[in-house]
């Protein structure tokens, strides 16, 4: 008896491999995404994690490498602010004051800022310590940034942001600010996309240990990194300039106070900033009258009094307390009437301008002060383990012998059109605006494609010797 060959007929078709579903389709797609950036910007995102914790430590550090010059004995009474410029200018005569930071607090000495010093690096100013109860001066050191920067925050901060190697370095930054959002927003799909059983760290081995441990910490930990991406490129030098324009674009500009003198004391528009220097025109018992006036309109301390730069610019006195609550009222007084020209309130900033301060100042460690900077050391460590154990899953991938091999290509062509054509288009626009995420991307799928070209007609030329 001969059984008869099976045909396929209307009554039993053939079986039609399932379309996959959006999240499937997706889902190798991100894998290679997170896969490859991980394992290029990496070393990038190591750099930064380690810089940026020793910078959110040097707070605490600085207090205790300058103590000598940044706390004295606590006396009866302040000796006006002019004797101690004076005697800061005695102890130190080259260059010109450009700004005093009158002693904040009881402990704390007062800083006389000078610009112009031999010897000084450029953008830097020699800050000179002065006993605000003696006027004896206590020693003299350079400073950086509006946060008053002591040459050994300096040197961390500088490391943190360029390394060291001028506006070329801060390229490094960028692109690890530019990548740290895209990777940890790949591992959060990856995580959740995994079924509950496959995310459990307790009782796996291996690369499933492994594998749990990096997702669990990314997890926890992607809110601070998206954080720190976005507060990074606010000030980069591509993408901020982008983010700059687009807040001008929307008035959501940072407003400065106006310096300019107005005729009949009259208040000018928020546009012009106050720049340091002393002119023929400037004495130190202008200082006194200075503060008293903006004192008067109830600018508290910490603050900071510009010098004018020549006479028909007005000092400006501004708050410079980034912690919370933030200080950051200013005022314009005209030198020779002692008025107030010109004001700016912290409360008037738009809304944009608010968070884009806010934001910074959480990035940088100061908004919340010590609690601040614990967290940051935190994400910071967590992101090197993360490097650490990305790494590590790649090297037990390969059978803990060798790395792995890569990810498959053609993940893209799983995508169904009606989500490929909308998502290349919003990741053209995002490059635009962050050029040193859409450059680096664009070159990694030139490169993919051609590699992938060869790859594929090596094998067209493999199965023609075969036939032959």
């Amino acid at each position: 008896m001969s059984t008869a060959p099976t045909t396929t007929t209307d009554e039993s078709p053939r079986p039609v491999a399932p379309t996959p579903t959006r999240k499937a389709a997706l889902r190798p797609l991100i894998l290679r995404l997170h896969f490859y950036a991980g394992i290029l910007v990496a070393p990038f995102l190591l750099v930064a994690a380690l810089t940026g914790f020793l910078y959110a430590a040097s707070y605490q550090a600085e207090k205790i490498v300058y103590a000598h010059e940044l706390t004295v004995p606590v006396g009866d009474h302040k000796l006006p602010l002019s004797e101690q410029v004076a005697a800061a200018r005695k102890a130190h005569p080259q260059g010109a004051v450009s700004a005093v930071r009158p002693s904040p607090e009881a402990d704390a000495t007062t800083r006389v800022l000078l610009s112009g010093v031999p010897g000084v690096g450029e953008g830097h100013t020699l800050a000179v310590f002065v006993d605000p109860y003696t006027a004896k001066v206590r020693g003299a050191l350079e400073q950086y940034g509006a946060t008053g920067a002591l040459p050994l925050r300096t040197w961390i901060d500088e490391l943190h942001r360029d390394l060291h190697l001028g506006e070329n370095g801060r390229l490094y930054s960028e692109l690890a600010a530019s990548w740290l959002w895209v990777i940890a927003a790949g591992g959060l799909v990856l995580w959740f996309g995994r079924r509950r059983a496959q995310r459990k760290v307790r009782g796996m081995s291996g690369r499933r240990r492994t594998l749990g441990l990096h997702g669990t910490v990314g997890v926890w930990a992607a809110a601070g990194f998206f954080f720190l991406s976005a507060t990074g490129l606010t000030w980069s030098t591509y993408a901020g300039a982008n983010i700059d324009e687009l807040r001008t674009s929307l008035g959501q500009a940072t407003p400065s106070v106006s310096a300019a003198v107005a005729a009949g004391g009259e208040h000018a528009g928020h546009t012009g900033t106050g720049s340091g220097g002393t002119t023929a025109t400037t004495t130190p018992q202008d200082l006194d009258k200075i503060l008293a006036a903006a004192r008067a309109e109830g600018l508290g301390d910490p603050v900071e009094i510009v010098v004018p730069a020549d006479a028909s610019t007005a000092y400006v006195v501004k708050q410079v307390q980034r912690s919370w609550p933030e200080k950051q009222d200013s005022v314009a007084v005209d030198p020779t009437t002692g008025k107030v020209t010109d004001e700016l309130r912290f409360a008037d900033y738009p809304l944009l301008a608010k968070l884009t301060r806010w934001g910074i100042d959480a990035h940088s460690g100061v908004l919340f002060g010590l609690v601040n900077q614990i967290a940051l050391m935190a994400l910071a460590l967590c992101l090197v383990l993360l490097i650490v154990w990305g790494y590590r899953m790649w090297w037990q991938r390969g059978r803990a012998s060798a790395f792995g091999r890569p990810i498959p290509r053609g993940a893209w062509r799983q995508v169904p059109p009606q989500i490929l054509v909308p998502l290349m288009a919003a990741v053209a626009v995002l490059g635009y605006f962050v050029p040193l995420l859409g450059i680096p991307l664009a070159v990694f799928v030139a490169v993919d494609v051609v590699l992938g070209e060869i790859a594929y007609r090596r094998g067209k030329r493999t199965q023609g010797g075969q036939v032959a």
